[in-house]
């Protein structure tokens, strides 16, 4: 017979935010009314996040995330043969988590990190598919950061240092856990019961909520069961109406298989979806350093990771079609960020300081790109158009053939405010005669902006 205690916790929950209901939109537990919710501006205007996927995953440090799965959900060989050659026989995966010790995990030091390298927020997983939660849940007993490895609030300590600075904070969470046994359950039911989502899942999501008031839940693990099965309509509704962040938090569209890219507040649609043209609906790509992992990888190679040329042209592309940006980096089970992940982040910070104005609280243009003597991204804001380009063109001449000049035309390179001189190249278009470039070097900007200020 399951517990009463999270039945009790949800309550307590519920009788909690009774007083907060006012005046306003009441939004009910279907998807054609939360659908209407309109996004908080924040989310659109900040561009730029940093994810963070750290847990007991991160011990091993083999592979991937989904360390566990791997290893006795599909019995991968690979993953066998790791095991058999560096642990001893009958070595179970919880014995993981006392190792999982974050001891040298510095908040203030991730959050300075953070900042320098641009990022307007970070999202953490508090909870990821192998159940073991980052803050002491009280329905995950023994099995998170507070009794037993770090034997710390991690969730909580992260937040209070990105609120000094001013950083929004995210929390990822997993609607499944792989082995849980009341999880099992439900799916050897069909989904037709729910007492993993009444035990587990829903108690750890209202106590997040109330415990760390964050400005974005990213849900994740919902592809094996409906949304009914998760009572996500149900959630959303508490969250929009009654919850303390109901006016400002923001979530994405993983509540239930069929969900994503269809139901939620942004999309992801699907982990590093690139669209082919500007999409209808706020969205935003997840992508990792590491291009094959999201958590910490003992055994990565550096030409296995994503350069910085490649980071900024990803952010570039994916501001340009209206989406935000949100970059992974895999914390070490020490609680250290590797350096060449630092690295590649303050480059971002870098090239951000000189051409943040062309992607902070920027919108698409009504033409997003365009191929002339280089390849051209384009952004606005306000009345002002960039250019966007990774290549320095023949001759230092940049040829637009989009933008439509004026009289009052002015332009002008971010980092520099000394005009350019320019010629129409007919009816619409521009030849934009840039300063010589800098000797080559491992240092040049891996982008350029030019602002245009009156054209169309």
């Amino acid at each position: 017979m399951p517990s009463l205690a999270p039945l009790l916790l949800l309550l307590c929950v519920w009788a909690s935010v009774d007083a907060s209901w006012g005046p306003g939109v009441r939004y009910t537990p279907d998807w054609d009314s939360l659908d209407s919710r309109p996004l908080p501006a924040w989310f659109d205007e900040a561009k730029f996040g940093i994810f963070l996927h750290w847990g007991v995953f991160s011990v091993p440090g083999f592979r991937s995330e989904w360390f566990w799965w791997h290893w006795q959900g599909e019995h991968d060989a690979a993953y066998l043969a790791f095991m058999k050659q560096n642990y001893p026989p009958g070595f179970t995966y919880p014995e993981f988590a006392p190792q999982f010790r974050a001891e040298f995990f510095d908040p203030e030091r991730w959050t300075e990190l953070f900042e320098a390298a641009g990022a307007k927020y970070v999202v953490l997983t508090t909870k990821h598919h192998e159940g073991f939660t980052n803050w002491g849940s009280p329905v995950s007993w023994n099995w998170n950061s507070v009794d037993t490895g770090p034997h710390r609030d991690l969730v909580g300590d992260l937040g209070a240092a990105l609120r000094k600075r001013n950083l929004r904070y995210g929390l990822y969470h997993s609607l499944l856990e792989w082995f849980h046994p009341l999880y099992l359950a439900d799916k050897k039911a069909g989904f037709k019961t729910q007492d993993f989502v009444r035990s587990k899942t829903l108690p750890e999501l209202y106590d997040l909520v109330q415990r760390y008031k964050p400005d974005l839940i990213w849900s994740d693990g919902e592809w094996e069961a409906p949304d009914s099965y998760w009572n996500s309509t149900d959630f959303l509704a508490w969250l929009y109406n009654r919850s303390p962040v109901k006016d400002t938090v923001v979530v994405n569209d993983r509540w239930g298989a069929g969900c994503a890219c269809k139901h939620g507040g942004y999309y992801n649609c699907e982990d590093k979806y690139t669209p082919g043209k500007l999409p209808e609906h706020k969205w935003e790509k997840c992508t990792s350093v590491d291009t094959h992992s999201w958590g910490y990888r003992r055994d990565m190679r550096l030409s296995e990771l994503l350069d910085l040329p490649t980071i900024i042209r990803d952010l570039v592309q994916t501001v340009s079609l209206g989406g935000n940006y949100l970059l992974n980096v895999g914390p070490t089970a020490e609680g250290t960020i590797p350096v060449v992940f630092e690295e590649r982040l303050r480059g971002v910070g870098a090239w951000l300081r000189v051409n943040g104005d062309a992607i902070y609280s920027s919108r698409p243009w009504h033409v997003q790109s365009e191929n002339s003597t280089v390849p051209i991204w384009y952004t606005s804001r306000d009345s002002l158009v960039y250019a966007i380009f990774f290549q320095w063109p023949a001759e230092n001449k940049l040829e637009l053939t989009t933008p439509k000049t004026s009289p009052a035309t002015n332009v002008t390179m971010l980092g520099s405010p000394k005009p350019l001189k320019w010629t129409p190249l007919g009816v619409t278009g521009l030849s934009v005669l840039l300063p010589p470039p800098g000797p080559p070097s491992p240092t040049a900007p891996p982008a350029w902006t030019v602002r245009l200020q009156g054209v169309a």
